[in-house]
């Protein structure tokens, strides 16, 4: 797990946590990244400074957890929000056939009649969503929340 400190275009700071470099750059480069003030995904990795573990032993003992203060960035209705996204994800997940990045293939198949209806769920790029739907297919971006992310 890598955390990278990120800036929108309008100047928020925020941290983030992601498996990989290369996981930011295509979660990024597909706007999933987005400002929790603002909410922009013209989002980037700003200057970060390096932390360097002391190997001396005459440092003060780290802060027991509950000795801090909770921390939270998102206010409540966000936090409502948030969870009745979830739940549409998970029902999504719980009731349809996940077939992957045969999404495109398997969503004009039905809509064509050539195999039976079902409810399914998968990857597309964005240009595949946009074709299915200037082809009169009905699809929809199943939310991705920042849990799922990171």
């Amino acid at each position: 797990m890598i955390r990278y400190s990120l800036v929108c275009e309008a100047g928020h700071g925020f941290e983030s946590w992601f498996p990989s470099s290369d996981s930011f750059d295509t979660q990024a480069a597909r706007g999933l990244v987005a400002c929790p003030i603002c909410d922009s995904t013209a989002v980037g990795k700003a200057l970060m400074v390096p932390s360097i573990a002391r190997t001396d032993r005459d440092r003060a003992p780290a802060p027991t957890p509950q000795a801090e203060a909770p921390m939270t960035l998102i206010a409540e209705p966000e936090r409502q929000l948030r969870a009745m996204l979830k739940a549409v994800r998970e029902h999504v997940v719980a009731s349809a056939e996940h077939v992957g990045p045969r999404f495109p293939e398997e969503a004009r198949k039905i809509h064509y009649g050539e195999t039976e209806g079902r409810s399914i769920y998968g990857e597309a790029s964005p240009a595949e969503a946009r074709a299915l739907i200037e082809e009169g297919i009905d699809v929809a971006a199943i939310p991705v929340l920042p849990d799922d992310r990171n």
